[in-house]
């Protein structure tokens, strides 16, 4: 009774002070759709359908520039002219992630890249910017190719025990495979998540703690990220997420200890009493920021604390597991739409001599480069993310709009506390930009992509699936390469077919947004395929 009154209470002074912002907001002007809810405004109606249906919708009604309501009623900005998303996302000092998110994500992946802002920010991609060079990720290549060739051979077993198609629920299968590269090249950490008869080790039962946790979201979590007295409150969640940040803590702080006894001990052997930052090397991504961080050629006031160091584990662990085990997830999906898509990357890849070639040699396969761009255009992971103003702003903008009251304005203003959301996904698929087969899986436009892509300020293939500026993804090509060399190592192996009708599968975004079938009463996240051998003929078809 006491928590209802409370939580009503909370929910008039939200209102409250929402409707007071939203009358001396500039956002008021902006044309959009009404909200359904006093408490979830139009956020019920996104999550209701497959990101980024509604939005395009409202485009179409209300124009690129537009508002909705979010939490509390409040005024969210949606905008898809390219020239104000890239001043927000380069001006990330000024805009920068709502607490209440900072709230929820540091709460399950601690204080790492991805969560802080700032100094602290800048400090810390400052040191781990040379772990992930292009140097850096080729070393990596040999791993991600003994993971992808393991998890071939699982299947490869499957599909012999069966005779001939094998059905098989790919998700968990790819999920396994990314932890067991993450825990190998991300620190030098064995899950062997592949060995499914296997108990699951500490580390790794401790993650999939963290794992459920950054999956699944209830209502006291977000009161706890709206109201910081709640957060004394204790909760059988955060019971689990603390024994499992313990968990991870101690043998992180191991990893640690042995990267730093491993650096000193080759700096003494191969450069006498120091080593500098640019001559980097490492066999994963902890002993090269470990050995960043010990390097005699930065400034003292530029290195991160152990603590900071440490907090990247369970960002590399969450950030790089999640997203590029989906990728590939869709990427699988897509070429079973696509047959004949996927009988030409398979000619390509069997041009290719080894089962085990470079990253170099990868690289220079123009159709698989091709067939991942449009993997990741039309399936970016994380569809969507937001941002706040922290100062009262003007964003310039490449096309005008005209206001509720006729009013034409060629910049967006914005108040201090305002919400910008980047609509990644959106940006991705947009016919005025990608033409109108936007929305349609064809590789064949990689070959020649249109003027405007150009505009998109991301940082890699013109998308904004890895964003773009200061916040861009640091890791984007660790997973560019290990997508490839699993997709490589799979499509050289087998023929894909979708075991269930293609109407029957759809897409949940819980953060990310993970496939699902629609006949599945618990909306369980999978993607069931027939998993057929491919034998190799001389004409190669």
């Amino acid at each position: 009774m006491g928590s209802s009154y409370g939580f009503v209470t909370f929910a008039c002074w939200k209102l409250a002070e929402r409707a007071w912002r939203n009358i001396r907001s500039p956002l008021r002007a902006l044309p959009g759709p009404k909200g359904a809810s006093w408490i979830y405004g139009n956020s019920k109606e996104i999550y209701s359908v497959e990101n980024p249906i509604l939005h395009e919708q409202w485009v179409k009604e209300y124009g690129t520039t537009l508002k909705y309501k979010g939490l509390f009623y409040s005024d969210i900005l949606f905008t898809m002219d390219t020239r104000a998303l890239n001043y927000v996302i380069t001006h990330n000092s000024d805009y920068q992630k709502p607490s209440q998110l900072q709230y929820l994500l540091g709460r399950v992946l601690g204080q790492g890249v991805l969560i802080v802002e700032g100094a602290q920010h800048r400090q810390q991609r400052r040191i781990m910017n040379p772990a992930f060079g292009p140097a850096q990720i080729r070393a990596l290549t040999d791993i991600f190719f003994s993971k992808s060739i393991k998890l071939r051979d699982i299947w490869s077993t499957m599909t012999v025990a069966s005779e001939d198609a094998a059905g098989v629920d790919v998700m968990p299968w790819l999920s396994r495979m990314t932890l067991d590269v993450i825990g190998l090249a991300g620190f030098n950490y064995e899950f062997d998540a592949l060995n499914a008869n296997e108990e699951p080790n500490e580390l790794n039962q401790a993650f999939s703690v963290i794992f459920s946790a950054t999956r699944k979201m209830s209502v006291l979590p977000m009161l706890k990220a709206w109201i910081p007295l709640l957060r004394w409150i204790p909760s059988e969640r955060d019971r689990q997420i603390d024994a499992a940040q313990k968990t991870m803590g101690r043998i992180g702080h191991q990893l640690l200890r042995d990267a730093k006894a491993a650096a000193m001990s080759s700096c003494s052997v191969e450069k006498g009493s120091s080593f500098e930052k640019s001559g980097l090397q490492g066999r994963d991504l902890l002993s090269l920021l470990v050995r960043a961080n010990m390097a005699t050629d930065i400034p003292e006031n530029q290195r991160i604390s152990d603590e900071d160091v440490l907090a990247q584990v369970p960002t590399f662990l969450a950030a790089g597991h999640e997203t590029t085990s989906t990728a590939r997830t869709w990427a699988l999906y897509a070429l079973c739409l696509c047959p004949d898509i996927q009988t030409k990357l398979r000619r390509e890849l069997w041009t290719v001599e080894t089962e085990t070639p470079s990253m170099d040699e990868l690289v220079a396969l123009p159709y698989l480069d091709a067939v991942l761009r449009e993997t990741l255009r039309m399936h970016a992971p994380l569809p969507s993310t937001v941002r706040i103003a922290m100062k009262d702003d003007v964003l310039p903008l490449n096309t005008p709009f005209t206001d509720r009251y006729g009013v034409a304005h060629d910049g967006i203003k914005v108040s201090k506390g305002d919400q910008i959301f980047i609509p990644m996904l959106a940006i991705n698929r947009s016919e005025a930009i990608w033409g109108l087969d936007a929305k349609e899986f064809n590789p064949d436009r990689w070959l020649l992509p249109p003027d405007r892509a150009s505009q998109v300020p991301g940082v890699w293939g013109h998308l904004l699936t890895f964003l773009g500026g200061p916040r861009s993804c640091i890791a984007y090509r660790f997973a560019l390469v290990e997508m490839k060399a699993l997709l490589f190592t799979l499509v050289r192996a087998f023929e894909f077919e979708l075991a269930v009708p293609a109407s029957d599968i759809g897409k949940k975004s819980r953060i990310v947004q993970r496939p699902i079938l629609r006949s599945d009463p618990e909306n369980k996240n999978q993607l069931p395929l027939l998993v057929r051998p491919y034998r190799k003929t001389s004409g190669l078809s």
